[in-house]
């Protein structure tokens, strides 16, 4: 069963401002929400896909740092 979340749990994970998600989002570099209703006024994300994102930023910085 996917779980779904909503944008202030979203901050809480990822420590992004709202610009800062908004603006990764629309540059393609993190999951898009999902609209809970026709007008797309409620959105959530789906928690895989934001622990996902996570988990690559971990990942990536550990590279850059020759920590992997």
């Amino acid at each position: 069963m996917a779980i779904l979340l909503k944008r202030p749990e979203v901050r809480k994970r990822t420590t992004l401002s709202d610009s800062s998600l908004y603006r990764l989002i629309e540059n393609g570099e993190f999951p898009r929400p999902i609209q809970l209703n026709p007008n797309g006024r409620a959105v959530a994300w789906l928690e895989n896909e934001v622990e996902t994102w996570i988990e690559q930023r971990i990942e990536a910085s550990r590279l850059q740092e020759g920590v992997a």
